[in-house]
């Protein structure tokens, strides 16, 4: 019994080991496109930035819609900006294969 114990206490620091594994982030779109403001109405971001890409119908109730952007979706509560999201732009493997 006394064999099995101290067996045990031995190979407890090495059950403990484990890898770090890294995945990087790619980015969240270009940092200098202006995106709509919280509060901002639906006429002012169709003078700002166009017609949307495509308009999702509103949803649930206080009624939720979106708009997509090449590069930003738009979210609206009624006829309001709610938030604004970036689209994730993954990074490219070329850039990383020409850094030394």
């Amino acid at each position: 019994m006394p064999r099995l114990f101290l067996a045990l206490i031995l190979c407890l620091p090495f059950g403990a080991n484990a890898d770090t594994l890294q995945i990087p982030l790619g980015q969240q779109g270009a940092a200098t496109t202006q995106l709509p403001q919280h509060g901002e109405s639906q006429r002012s971001v169709l003078e700002r930035f166009g017609l949307a890409d495509e308009e999702h119908p509103a949803v649930g109730s206080p009624p939720i819609s979106r708009w997509d952007y090449r590069e930003f979706s738009v979210y609206f509560e009624y006829d309001h900006v709610i938030n604004s999201v970036r689209h994730h732009q993954p990074r490219t493997s070329d850039s990383a294969k020409e850094q030394p």
